[in-house]
């Protein structure tokens, strides 16, 4: 199963499509190197915007290596986000299995979307594609968490219909935050 990739031609103010260099398209994460970016980009990021430690850079890095080891391509997949070939986003969609995990169930992770690429709607761009996409693998529900000091993300996931369903204070990443659970119900693409 694949969600199509088709470049995004990035519009000016008086609409028509810029340059090679405004070109954005959202492609599948495999390419080489697209994982260490995801992994470098986060631990870069939150640092320099919400001050965060290494510790947030390491839990990318297990989530990441999760994936690259076992994740199942029919029911798992991450994305990579471009500006003129330059990666500026990402998100993955992997199941939520484990302990006490709900059957047909996903997960969101890991969104991200570099700030020179913010204005272009491309985080809302690249939650629908993650959407899209496990509704067509099957899943019922997709979860994600996150922190409440993650407000435009909070509006994308809002926006595309999740509901905030859990919160509780705790201290991770050298920061006092407020952890968010938002789930979003999945109806079949086609009844």
């Amino acid at each position: 199963m694949s969600v199509p990739v088709q470049p995004i031609p990035a519009a000016s103010p008086d609409g028509r499509s810029g340059d090679a260099r405004d070109q954005l398209r959202i492609r599948r994460a495999d390419q080489p190197g697209d994982l260490g970016w995801v992994v470098m980009a986060h631990g870069e990021f939150y640092a320099r915007e919400f001050g965060w430690d290494v510790s947030f850079e390491a839990l990318v890095a297990r989530i990441v290596a999760d994936y690259a080891d076992s994740h199942d391509p029919v029911r798992e997949a991450a994305w990579i986000a471009e500006l003129g070939g330059e990666r500026v986003g990402c998100v993955f969609c992997v199941a939520a299995d484990g302990p006490g995990a709900p059957e047909n169930t996903a997960k969101l992770r890991i969104l991200l979307v570099d700030p020179t690429a913010r204005g272009r709607r491309l985080g809302t761009r690249l939650v629908n594609t993650c959407v899209e996409f496990a509704r067509a693998a099957g899943y019922r529900q997709l979860l994600l968490w996150t922190n409440d000091v993650l407000v435009a993300a909070r509006r994308i996931y809002q926006a595309a219909g999740f509901q905030l369903v859990d919160e509780h204070r705790h201290h991770s990443f050298g920061r006092d935050l407020i952890g968010q659970t938002w789930a979003l119900e999945l109806r079949p693409a086609h009844p």
